[in-house]
């Protein structure tokens, strides 16, 4: 009896010390949650890494304006009830409006990282605006031609049509050629030549890498 006693009391410090190093792990991971909610405020824009194939590859190939910027996905942060929420324009689900964790989820599952960038302060006041028009197109279809299209939109055409009545973003002539040959990327020719259309080079667009690249905004760290 005394010997199972003995054992018994050997093993509580043993237990004790597990509990004690799995509410430290837990604190860790929600102190680490709560700094990167810290990071956030409403109405940030998130940016997505580009990868180096593919359709974000070939966005990338004629977009890229910043040498440590390469981004071919961007959405917009909204807090509401003390959640927060993504609205953005995705293949998969059209213009939507998106758990944060779950948003998170589906970036890193491709590999892919998030970057914070804000409106500088004198353009803060036109998020208010720009969060009701995301929201007011959200349920719209996805845009898979990437030609301005009234009743469907892309990813940065869905930002920049949410911020337009303040003239935050613009829209630019679009360009398909690879800067290395001077010449239309052979994955643009073959993707519109399968849609039966001509590449619309020259035509008004917009794309994550040219938003970035705005001077109104601040790049504020990795989410």
């Amino acid at each position: 009896m005394f010997k199972l006693k003995k054992d018994l009391f050997q093993k509580v410090p043993e237990t004790l010390a597990c509990a004690i190093f799995l509410v430290v792990i837990l604190l860790l991971q929600q102190c680490t949650s709560q700094a990167k909610s810290g990071k956030l405020m409403n109405g940030d824009l998130l940016f997505v890494t580009a990868k180096d194939t593919g359709l974000s590859g070939a966005i990338n190939n004629v977009t890229q304006k910043q040498k440590e910027a390469s981004f071919d996905h961007i959405g917009i942060v909204e807090k509401e009830n003390n959640h927060w929420y993504v609205l953005h324009a995705a293949p998969k689900g059209g213009s939507q409006k998106q758990d944060m964790t779950s948003f998170l989820k589906d970036q890193a599952d491709d590999g892919q990282k998030v970057m914070i960038y804000r409106l500088k302060p004198e353009y803060q006041q036109s998020i208010p605006a720009a969060l009701k028009k995301a929201e007011s197109m959200i349920g719209k279809p996805y845009n898979f031609n990437y030609i301005l299209d009234d009743n469907s939109y892309y990813c940065s055409d869905y930002i920049e049509r949410a911020f337009r009545d303040n003239h935050i973003f613009k829209l630019e002539p679009m360009t398909f050629i690879d800067p290395q040959t001077g010449k239309t990327n052979e994955f643009w020719t073959e993707f519109y030549k399968k849609k039966n259309l001509d590449v619309p080079e020259g035509q008004p667009g917009c794309n994550p890498n040219g938003l970035a690249a705005s001077e109104k905004l601040e790049r504020i760290g990795e989410l």
